[in-house]
């Protein structure tokens, strides 16, 4: 009986200290890196009309979206490293998936006011460049992580109130993607607005002009 109980306090221990397998490394990735990409290429070449303008004065310009994403890059990722300061819970199981984390997450179906101060827009970049310099880095700090890291993502949870707090740490890396998807789909819902300055290319020498100026819509 003895050694039955050892053997399941050493598993207990082995599970605890187990570490990523490369298809959740390969899944995190993946996603990591595709939603990357997409916030860089929304944000590219905006003049500033377009990355100021404001769909209506309670939404988010495109701006605002790409700071909020930056900002929540480091308050996410740092809540991890959070998590992983907790004792580990080896026998814990989230509530979802991976793939129903990356769904809810991207879902922009359902509205979600952030309430975390530290991800509220404030005009830190004033210009595209700035702040896709500052995010290629922090992502790929991101990136660097999930390639090499040992650490037991799956045993560490930041808690059971909510079902957000029920997701272990690899999960909350996950969320990192989903969230930078959802809000490029934001992104491009401001495109979409008519108001949205247009630009054209007129002439021989290829200068551009705002379609507001002209007086188009």
């Amino acid at each position: 009986m003895k050694r039955a109980s050892l053997a399941v306090i050493f598993l207990a221990a082995a599970l605890s200290g187990q570490t990523l397998s490369q298809h959740d490394r390969e899944f995190a990735l993946s996603h990591l890196h595709a939603t990357r990409k997409m916030l860089l290429d929304a944000i590219a070449g905006l003049s500033q009309a377009q990355w100021k303008f404001k769909p209506a004065p309670e939404r988010w310009s495109i701006a605002e979206c790409a700071e909020h994403v930056a900002l929540s890059e480091d308050f996410m990722f740092q809540r991890v490293q959070n998590m992983l300061k907790a004792p580990a819970s080896p026998d814990k199981k989230p509530q979802f998936n991976e793939e129903e984390v990356m769904r809810a997450a991207a879902d922009r179906t359902q509205k979600v006011k952030s309430s975390e101060p530290s991800t509220q827009p404030r005009g830190r970049w004033a210009a595209p460049a700035a702040l896709s310099r500052h995010f290629k880095e922090r992502r790929d700090r991101t990136l660097q992580y999930v390639r090499t890291t040992q650490d037991p993502l799956h045993s560490h949870f930041l808690g059971s109130g909510t079902p957000t707090d029920a997701l272990d740490a690899y999960q909350w890396l996950l969320q990192i993607a989903g969230h930078t998807e959802r809000h490029v789909a934001q992104i491009n819902e401001v495109k979409a607005d008519p108001r949205y300055p247009k630009w054209l290319t007129l002439g021989p020498r290829a200068v551009v002009y705002s379609s507001t100026v002209l007086g188009f819509r």
